[in-house]
């Protein structure tokens, strides 16, 4: 019996929608939506019991677990009969204990699958791609998935193996399409984005190199008032093909999101990451020579285990020098079935907690030294909301992804402003609105 025979004749099919963890899966989601969509299915009402719920989970941390199971017992409780659909990472991990929470009647546990069982249950016609992203003008295009590292604290490799890449010609169209339909900013999204095209073009497939500085040229090509940014890049994979090409592209923002994880060279090779922190910062310094003054942002790993305080401190002084914008601080998460997590010298929650306020302080003061040397310049601003606390005041992000408030009102939302750096804060940028 498939979903469609489910539903009282004559009743709308209702469907809820819930995405936990990262870019990639917020894409995902949105492309499950669209196959409801074409077969019949609305979103549900506030007050409606919806007939399907989908979740989308993460397994990064425990508390992407936790979180996920909590959703789906209150989905069960607040949508009696439902049938709960669950897909992502928590779900390829552990499929016996999500199966086992109340109305979940399908695990996905390879997305690969996906169109064939949602097909079993009546929902044919799987879009190749995304025409819209809901309550935003900014939207996320996967290019690939997968991973095919062994860092040694990180599950997402054993829950998303080997690599696939879309082709470039199925992203091109869902770009222009997203463009078309109003969407002012395009975030390339993937697992391990810098090594789009690796699994098509290498050894013997008989096809030329096409990588992601191929594939940010193609897409630059597309014309209309949007800008392009990439979600993150691992210094291993900016080469000089890849900087030559961001100097070169009209749409590309000038900010960069290369992971550091630890400043410290000790902890990187506990880490098996694939680099020396000379080099990391050596890569930042010739982007910086070659592109219109880039931002760099990153994410970094406090209390990975063993990490003794001259090792923080080796981190802390990376990051200083490196001039992050953004840190994403994580403190380190022990994922079971990781090597990292059966590692001796377990930092102590309390000493992660402190090292996590001292890079927070850091992060701060960065910020508010690049928002400094964004005074005086012209910025391309998309506004996102409107500022509570300050009437006539709008909120929204640059082309360097630096926070910007500026004069405007609720009809700016969505849209491009143009407007002068004039006062820098710790949180934001202040800029007054000037002519196109």
């Amino acid at each position: 019996m498939t979903l469609t025979q489910l539903q009282t004749p004559g009743k709308d099919k209702t469907c809820q929608l819930v995405t936990l963890g990262c870019k990639v899966n917020q894409y995902e989601t949105q492309l499950v939506k669209e196959a409801l969509e074409k077969n019949g299915y609305r979103e549900a009402g506030e007050a409606e019991t919806a007939d399907l719920c989908v979740v989308n989970t993460c397994t990064v941390t425990a508390t992407g677990d936790s979180k996920g199971r909590k959703l789906i017992r209150n989905l069960a409780k607040n949508n009696p009969g439902t049938k709960i659909l669950v897909m992502g990472c928590y779900a390829t991990r552990d499929p016996k204990t999500v199966s086992e929470l109340p109305g979940v009647f399908e695990v996905v546990t390879d997305k690969r699958e996906l169109p064939d069982i949602l097909e079993r249950h009546g929902i044919v016609d799987m879009p190749t791609g995304i025409s819209e992203f809901e309550g935003r003008k900014r939207a996320y295009v996967k290019v690939q998935d997968g991973c095919i590292l062994r860092c040694t604290y990180c599950i997402i490799p054993s829950v998303r193996p080997g690599l696939q890449s879309r082709s470039p010609e199925d992203i091109e169209a869902e770009v222009r399409r997203l463009v078309d339909n109003g969407f002012k900013e395009i975030v390339l999204t993937g697992i391990h984005v810098g090594h789009f095209g690796v699994d098509t073009t290498r050894g013997k497939s008989g096809k030329p190199p096409f990588r992601l500085w191929h594939l940010f040229r193609k897409l630059d090509q597309i014309p209309g008032d949007w800008r392009m940014r990439l979600s993150s890049v691992e210094t291993a994979e900016i080469n000089d093909d890849f900087i030559s090409a961001a100097a070169d592209c009209e749409h590309l923002c000038p900010q960069f999101h290369p992971s550091l994880q630890s400043g410290s060279d000790t902890v990187l090779r506990r880490m098996k990451r694939r680099y020396h922190v000379s080099r990391f910062l050596e890569k930042l310094q010739k982007m910086r020579e070659r592109l219109n003054h880039p931002s760099f942002t990153t994410d970094v790993i406090v209390g990975f285990p063993g990490e003794t305080d001259a090792e923080f401190a080796e981190t802390m002084q990376a990051c200083e020098e490196a001039a992050f914008m953004k840190i994403h601080i994580f403190p380190f998460s022990a994922r079971k079935g990781t090597p990292a997590a059966t590692y001796e010298d377990q930092v102590s929650p309390e000493i992660r907690q402190e090292r996590c306020a001292q890079l927070a302080d850091l992060e701060r003061s960065l910020a508010q030294k690049f928002y400094h040397t964004l005074i005086d310049r012209d910025l391309e601003v998309m506004i996102e909301r409107e500022c509570d606390e300050r009437p006539g005041w709008v909120r929204g992000t640059d082309r360097w992804y630096a926070p910007v408030v500026c004069q405007g009102t609720k009809a700016d939302l969505g849209k491009f402003v143009y407007a002068r750096g004039r006062r820098d804060y710790l949180e934001f940028l202040e800029a007054d609105r000037i002519s196109p």
